[in-house]
């Protein structure tokens, strides 16, 4: 069976109907994630030697599309959980890459910090030397998806020694870690984004991912590609879900006097072209963004900064439209829209931020010859 297919009795039967649950009680998707385990999705990159299914970023773009619709919490478990998964294909043991590809096992990232906030690159968490083969980890992590909810963390420190930082693969039921405060706001509210402490977390020497120090290095080897365009499908499959919720109200909701709907209204159609545009321009720069990725082609490091900022601002644009096309309807909970106006505020203020995308991405085109 296709793995689309395999997706949408999931979406149908799980993901949808406790999308509002999942909001309303900020309650993770375990539900979803099991159904997703069972269903060989959460190991859709995993490599077929170890039990997965052996895809890439092309089909991992599709699920997390198709999820975000409906669910965008759940979408973004899923995008960190890839996100790890990327690195422990790479460079993590044979055990845990069966553990993933068989949907026994929740990975993470753990890289943004309560010191340095949206700079990623900047980190104070420390892994020091304790015998010859145990490091102790601490550090205080903020913001991490599935905090306190996965089974590993892929945690980033200061190099052991000299400049750079370093990758280690965690296990997130080692004592040492805390969740200090759970997670209570206003958007993406069940996948569990909250600060994570380790305080002198022990951990074998043989859990590092890669050298002492080559933390960036991988990053943009290996993450980037994952984290950059899966986020921004997550906005992405956001907008389709809440302008298909949009079409729906405007075209059955009706004026009394004389009968027409929301949508016979010029102005509406005129709002609604332009927010669908709006979402159209983000899908079609991620689509240019995995194509650039595949034939690693020379503008993929700037595609990968424009991809995530631009799904990111287009989200608050669509979501503000629907909310205006639709009107007071809108704020109810029973469209959905409202949730998902809440959700599309994350993309834009998660790390790095479009604004430190903005000035990346400012910075590289003033240091471009102009043709």
């Amino acid at each position: 069976m296709h793995f689309l297919e395999q997706l949408e009795p999931i979406m149908r039967e799980v993901i949808a109907p406790n999308a509002t649950t999942t909001d309303a009680h900020a309650a993770y998707p375990r539900q979803a994630l099991q159904a997703l385990g069972q269903a060989g999705l959460l190991g859709l990159i995993s490599s077929t030697d170890v039990g997965g299914l052996g895809l890439g970023l092309p089909e991992a773009v599709q699920v997390v599309e198709r999820i975000a619709q409906d669910c965008p919490c759940t979408a973004m478990v899923l995008t960190m959980h890839y996100c790890g998964t990327v690195y422990i294909e790479q460079l993590g043991g044979k055990d845990v890459r069966q553990a993933i590809a068989a949907g026994r096992h929740i990975t993470t990232l753990a890289v943004s910090e309560t010191a340095t906030r949206s700079h990623i690159w900047a980190m104070t968490s420390q892994a020091q030397m304790q015998a010859a083969d145990t490091v102790l980890i601490s550090g205080e992590k903020s913001m991490i998806t599935s905090a306190g909810q996965a089974d590993s963390y892929v945690w980033t420190t200061r190099a052991m020694q000299g400049e750079g930082n370093t990758l280690w693969l965690l296990n997130a039921k080692d004592p040492g870690f805390s969740v200090p405060r759970a997670f209570d706001g206003l958007g993406l509210r069940g996948n569990h984004s909250a600060p994570i402490s380790a305080q002198a977390v022990p951990t074998a020497l043989s859990s590092r991912l890669g050298a002492d120090g080559q933390a960036e290095p991988l990053k943009a080897q290996y993450l980037m590609p994952y984290f950059a365009t899966l986020i921004a499908t997550t906005s992405i499959g956001l907008m389709q879900g809440i302008l298909r919720r949009a079409i729906t109200h405007i075209s059955t909701s009706r004026f009394a006097e004389s009968g027409t709907s929301l949508a016979d209204l010029p102005t509406i159609r005129a709002y609604l072209a332009k927010a669908h545009l709006r979402a159209d321009q983000a899908r079609l720069l991620r689509d240019d963004t995995v194509a650039a990725v595949q034939a690693a082609r020379l503008d993929k490091g700037m595609r990968l900064l424009l991809v995530k900022a631009a799904a990111a601002e287009a989200a608050l644009e669509v979501s503000d439209t629907a909310m205006r096309i639709c009107g007071g309807a809108a704020f109810r909970k029973e469209l959905g829209i409202e949730r998902l106006f809440r959700d599309a505020r994350a993309a834009c203020v998660m790390a790095p931020t479009s604004d430190v995308l903005f000035d990346k991405i400012g910075t590289l085109l003033c240091a471009t010859p102009t043709p």
